[in-house]
């Protein structure tokens, strides 16, 4: 019961996160801060064992100095490098590959969406305070924690966590 509960909890942390970043192009700190908190709390419950529950903080290393390598030249930000360290915390070693082809599928069809969408906002004469200031603007910023919790989302279901509970 108090797996399933943290694991609703990190749901609704990362669809948090891809609000905030839809809404405001930022992740807060805290809420990164929250999802990888939670992590110990679900590795107790789950019962995962020292072994596991290290290879699931290998992969949130990994991915945090994967994540710092792209935000780095500035092709992430920083609160989504943060999210997807935060986030494959969750899925662990054996995960990480799947959570990484998930979420760079879910990125690339963010942006096909967004490059349909922005090309058509002078189709209909949005007026320019609807669009300012969202991603739907022209040379906004690609808000990819949106991708992020979709990757997450979409590989938890399989994920050895989710299945050890």
């Amino acid at each position: 019961m108090l797996t399933d509960i943290l694991l609703l909890a990190f749901a609704g942390l990362m669809v948090a996160a891809a609000f905030s970043d839809a809404v405001r192009f930022t992740i807060p700190n805290w809420l990164c801060g929250l999802i990888a908190a939670g992590f110990p709390l679900v590795a107790l419950a789950a019962g995962l064992g020292w072994a596991d529950a290290g290879l699931h903080v290998l992969a949130g290393l990994v991915a945090l100095v994967f994540g710092f390598a792209l935000f780095a030249p500035g092709w992430i930000g920083g609160g989504d490098a943060k999210l997807i360290a935060a986030a494959a915390l969750w899925m662990g070693w054996t995960d990480l590959a799947a959570f990484a082809f998930h979420t760079a599928l879910a990125g690339g069809v963010l942006v096909l969406l967004l490059i349909g969408i922005r090309r058509m906002v002078p189709v209909f004469d949005l007026p320019a305070g609807w669009v300012a200031r969202t991603a739907i603007a022209e040379g906004a910023p690609v808000p990819y924690g949106i991708a992020i919790a979709a990757g997450a989302l979409w590989t938890l279901p399989g994920s050895a966590l989710f299945a050890a509970v």
